[in-house]
């Protein structure tokens, strides 16, 4: 099992959060496992970047983002050298720390 610290999100964790998972999962699998509603609006299929989030620790862990990924990432909001899209982290045994960006491409949200 991972540990994963979310950091104070306004909208979707305000107090911040830690959630446990096992190996293999997804960040965003975890985290609305965990009733943490991170916006995900392809339904997590890697077509968006509403799910991105930048990971503080752990990194390393979640092994390599593909093209696809990085240039789905060019598109979102505040990126950074260590954002992934959380619907392609994938959890390893490796404890990670996550901050949900502020805002994302997405102006409507969707209900998921």
């Amino acid at each position: 099992m991972a540990i994963i610290t979310i950091l104070p999100h306004a909208e979707y964790c305000p107090s911040g959060a830690t959630v446990t998972a096992p190996a293999g999962t997804s960040i965003c699998e975890a985290l609305l496992d965990n009733n943490i509603n991170i916006e995900h609006a392809c339904d997590m299929s890697r077509a968006c970047t509403t799910c991105h989030v930048i990971v503080r620790e752990g990194f390393k862990s979640l092994g390599e983002t593909d093209e696809e990924e990085d240039d789905l990432l060019d598109r979102a909001w505040g990126l950074e050298p260590n954002s992934r899209l959380s619907c392609q982290a994938i959890l390893a045994q490796t404890d990670v720390t996550v901050e949900i960006p502020k805002y994302s491409i997405n102006h409507a949200k969707e209900n998921h």
